[in-house]
């Protein structure tokens, strides 16, 4: 699919439509129990098992559970666990000692390497956010791979994983189904679901949000109502796809910030059958509709929201993952780009393909930023002469797809990203060229 067009068409083959819904999937007839969950004895002489993302007393809103009905019951998919090296893998409330002081970051692409990466160890942490243990925060990694996993297979039980693809195609075969994305698409794994990442078509970069807290779920709209955003319908869960296969593997699980390794006689992903609302999913952010001003000023960013992970706080998220998609700003008098603002959330901002209004230079696709807690951000110098001084006709901002990882804790820098030579010393210049324009003899005609 392009990036200027829109997939038209029924649910693609492999997926069932709809967020949050129960699904129902059977990969062989008759493998899926009718009116009960564990009967005595299930078809094919599959085993029962339930996986909950929730407390089983959690209220039915936001209760989840799947039930699998799968070759070996997972107790079988796990031996002995031996801690391996996490590389530089890491979870909060870990920090690392920071050689550089307070301030606003950016950094260009970080090149993929020439070793091999597999999804696990292509993990890079560029910051830590709130604590893990306390189901609290998140982290922001860089996704470097240049290799699939084959016989490896992996499970985070610290948090759940959003992937967004920014170049390259990746395959997620999980316990439930197989999920493909491609750039301009998302993959979110819940919390202890097993899967494995193939290349489609060769070494692929991205970025990953850990998210420590509440699931993600769809933000509610207040007065825009019904309709716009992200809509249900568009996000897409996989249909049941087993395998049996009896052959050497190895199950690696983020627990507790550490990397921990066992090893099997057979693929953990034999689920045959499986119903409930816990599952991983796609969404193509090309099919999220934009709202905006349509008179003048420029509203908030909440407006963008895809996905939030909810706090204890109401209207306060533990993270909100957010899109810049194209639109039309056609806003009368107006300063068009983000406005500059100073802000409880600290944001953690990524770029998958074209120009970012606000900063068209030094921003590239691959690169990221970090605005943390109360320190201002804004347009460059550059953005902000041009948006004082454009002609203000109806203008489509086309072929770009920024994204920002929001949460309301203080993200902290890692040696690893604190150490990257992409990292553009230099950006706090980019508003070095707003000078002072205060006049007290003279007003602007408008």
């Amino acid at each position: 699919m392009s990036r200027d067009t829109i997939a038209s068409g029924p649910t693609p083959a492999g997926y069932m439509s709809g967020f949050g819904n129960s699904f129902e999937t059977e990969a062989l007839p008759g493998a899926l129990p009718v009116g009960r969950n564990s009967p005595q004895k299930v078809n094919y002489g599959l085993y029962a098992e339930q996986l909950s993302g929730s407390p089983f007393t959690a209220p039915q809103a936001s209760n989840q559970r799947s039930w699998l009905y799968r070759v070996r019951p997972t107790v079988r998919h796990t031996g002995r666990f031996v801690r391996i090296d996490r590389g530089v893998l890491r979870t909060a409330p870990e920090r690392e000692d920071a050689t550089q002081p307070l301030g606003q970051r950016r950094w260009g692409p970080t090149p993929l390497p020439d070793d091999k990466r597999t999804f696990v160890s292509g993990l890079f942490t560029a910051t830590t956010a709130g604590d893990a243990e306390s189901m609290a925060g998140m982290a922001a990694h860089v996704l470097l791979v240049t290799q699939s996993m084959t016989h490896e297979h992996f499970f985070n039980a610290d948090g759940e994983m959003l992937v967004v693809a920014e170049q390259g195609r990746l395959r997620f075969r999980t316990e439930f189904g197989v999920i493909d994305i491609e750039p301009g698409e998302i993959c979110v794994i819940p919390r202890g679901v097993v899967f494995r990442v193939e290349l489609i078509d060769g070494p692929a970069r991205g970025y990953v949000c850990e998210n420590y807290g509440g699931a993600f779920t769809l933000p509610d709209r207040g007065p825009i109502g019904a309709n716009c955003l992200a809509n249900p319908r568009d996000f897409l869960a996989p249909v049941a796809a087993y395998e049996d296969r009896e052959e050497p593997c190895m199950l690696i699980v983020k627990w507790g910030g550490d990397l921990h390794q066992t090893e099997m006689p057979h693929s953990p992903l034999d689920v045959v059958a499986w119903h409930g609302n816990y599952y991983p999913y796609k969404y193509d952010l090309r099919r999220f509709s934009p709202v905006g001003a349509i008179a003048f000023d420029h509203p908030d960013p909440s407006i963008f929201t895809v996905m939030t992970s909810p706090s204890e706080t109401a209207g306060t998220a533990n993270v909100d993952f957010v899109i810049f998609p194209e639109r039309w700003a056609v806003a009368e008098n107006t300063f068009r780009p983000p406005w500059y603002h100073r802000n409880i959330m600290s944001e953690f901002m990524g770029l998958v393909y074209g120009v970012y209004d606000a900063k068209p230079e030094g921003f590239v696709p691959g690169g990221f930023s970090l605005h943390n807690t109360m320190l201002p951000h804004g347009p460059d110098a550059d953005a902000f002469e041009h948006a004082s001084n454009v002609e203000l006709k109806p203008v489509k901002l086309t072929n770009t797809l920024a994204f920002m990882f929001e949460t309301r804790f203080r993200q902290r820098v890692t040696a690893w990203a604190e150490g990257l030579p992409t990292q553009q010393r230099d950006y706090i210049d980019c508003w070095s060229g707003l000078r002072k324009m205060f006049d007290a003899t003279r007003r602007d005609p408008r």
